[in-house]
């Protein structure tokens, strides 16, 4: 399931020491967003070059990535200094437009549109995004057939999704989701007196491995499965029913359409 050759040399980047890195950045989501973002998009980057290498065996500078969700920017420019030709999908105008105020990003190209009806021609892309955004969709799967539809044959598809049972499923809710969705946002609302901005059923959904897995395989496009933000060799927890549901955190899903 970890497709050896597709996912080697970003094994070699898995480490502990990235684990903690990443995970030390996590705090800083709410309260210094520029500081989370931009560390998550440098590793993204990384993450996208590494298994564009595994799977064609050349540098992805020059190609095009289209990110569904790409939000205010901070992806943009990360890839846009790899040398890519960045395309951001965003349906909603304040995530848009977020970082703006605080951070000037021209680099790339955005649409204002929903990742459930991508407005790109078939074969259109080369690279196909989504980082975190299938758990606040409440069909995600349909939208990872349209990430494959507008993604040429040989092209890359990498849907990163956090898993609902994991520590970080309730997003801001906390570990609050284990009492169950509708009753741990209940609970948020009345602590802060607003509704959370991933407010469960409506922004934010139960998304499990197994569902992604499954979906993954019955594409026939599958080539690998890993847990994002661990170390190599913790990757074989995807492996295991059950146990990656908590364990696994955030799941990785890499297609290769043909």
């Amino acid at each position: 399931m970890t497709g050896t050759s597709a996912t080697e040399r970003f094994a070699r980047r898995a480490t502990l020491a990235r684990s903690v890195r990443l995970l030390a950045q996590f705090r800083f989501e709410q309260s210094d967003p520029d500081r989370f973002y931009g560390a998550l998009a440098a590793d993204t980057v990384d993450l996208v070059a590494d298994l564009w290498d595994g799977v064609t065996g050349s540098p992805p500078a020059g190609r095009t990535v289209l990110d569904v969700g790409g939000g205010p920017g901070y992806f943009a420019a990360a890839f846009t200094e790899a040398g890519l030709h960045y395309i951001g999908v965003e349906p909603d105008p304040r995530e848009m437009h977020a970082a703006a105020p605080r951070t000037h990003r021209p680099a790339g190209t955005f649409v204002r549109a929903s990742g459930m009806a991508l407005p790109f021609a078939d074969d259109s892309v080369d690279i196909c995004l989504s980082s975190n955004v299938a758990e606040h969709v409440a069909q995600p799967w349909r939208m990872g057939e349209e990430m494959l539809r507008v993604t040429r044959p040989g092209g890359l598809v990498v849907l990163s999704y956090t898993v609902w049972l994991g520590p970080f499923g309730g997003h801001e809710m906390g570990l609050t989701h284990y009492l169950g969705g509708y009753r741990a946002a209940e609970r948020y609302a009345r602590k802060h007196g607003h509704r959370a901005k991933n407010d469960y059923g409506s922004s934010l959904f139960a998304v499990s491995a197994a569902d992604g897995l499954t979906w993954a395989e019955r594409t026939g496009a599958l080539v690998a499965a890993f847990p994002r933000y661990h170390p190599r060799w913790a990757w074989g927890l995807a492996r295991v029913p059950g146990v990656r549901e908590f364990l696994v955190s955030n799941l990785v899903l890499v297609l290769r359409p043909s």
